[in-house]
């Protein structure tokens, strides 16, 4: 389990590094500061998520799939856009392991807030490890923890590190299968992996924290929808976000 574990890492990190040949795009002047964000008012997120994996016949092999999610973002509650992110990635599910291992691609649309229509566009490679378990027979927990290398329009290649917690917590019944009515909490903390971004610019080791709070449902035992509030605190505001996501596996 060891070697297949080491062997998935391996293999993800030597191809990082192709994809940020491909992924690198030509500096050009970056966007006008943004004006001050309204931390009062609510933002309004609308997001797909979904993965296609394999049929795991025999429990001595592991199992490739694919996974992405597609992310309108704004400042207002719709039509100020703060991002628009398309993300996409390969995955892999070592045999008799719950944890899968994803090595994928984003495209980020960034837009600043209020009137103004100039946008920054980002492209990152991103190296991911989703680990579930359950404690007792209602609570659903998974960790994530992520790796980013990420350039801008007018930056250096950058990293940084987010760590995920996700709780799921069915009302009705002990599973999260058709009909479920269940909470959804998620913390997420991000931090930057340096310092100096480019262009004499310099941001601080704390990105930002996402907190989380949701009503769920599983429309089938394949597709489920959320609606939530995320409050988002970075180091020059702290907004919320009203979250409408639809989750859906193949």
């Amino acid at each position: 389990m060891k070697t297949t574990f080491l062997k998935s890492f391996l293999f993800f990190y030597l191809v990082t590094y192709s994809l940020l040949s491909f992924a690198q795009v030509s500096p050009t002047p970056q966007a006008p500061s943004s004006p001050q964000v309204n931390d009062e008012q609510l933002g309004g997120w609308y997001m797909y998520f979904w993965s296609l994996s394999q049929d795991q016949t025999e429990s001595d092999k592991g199992r490739f799939g694919l996974q992405g999610d597609i992310q309108y973002r704004n400042w207002n509650v719709a039509g100020d856009l703060e991002q628009l992110l398309l993300r996409g990635g390969v995955t892999y599910q070592p045999a008799n392991m719950k944890a899968k291992f994803t090595l994928g691609y984003a495209h980020i649309t960034t837009g600043e807030f209020g009137n103004a229509s100039d946008t920054v566009s980002e492209n990152r490679v991103y190296q991911e490890a989703l680990i579930p378990h359950r404690l007792g027979s209602r609570i659903y927990l998974t960790h994530r923890y992520r790796y980013e290398q990420r350039q801008t329009t007018a930056e250096d290649i950058r990293t940084r590190f987010r760590y995920a917690l996700f709780l799921n917590v069915p009302i009705n019944r002990a599973d999260l299968k058709q009909g479920a009515i269940y909470l959804a909490f998620y913390d997420e903390i991000f931090v930057n992996g340096e310092r100096e971004i480019g262009g004499g610019e310099t941001v601080k080791f704390f990105d930002r924290n996402r907190a989380y709070g949701a009503l769920g449902y599983s429309i089938t035992d394949k597709i489920r929808t959320q609606l939530g509030y995320m409050q988002q605190t970075t180091n020059t505001w702290n907004k919320g976000q009203l979250q409408l996501s639809l989750h859906q596996a193949w």
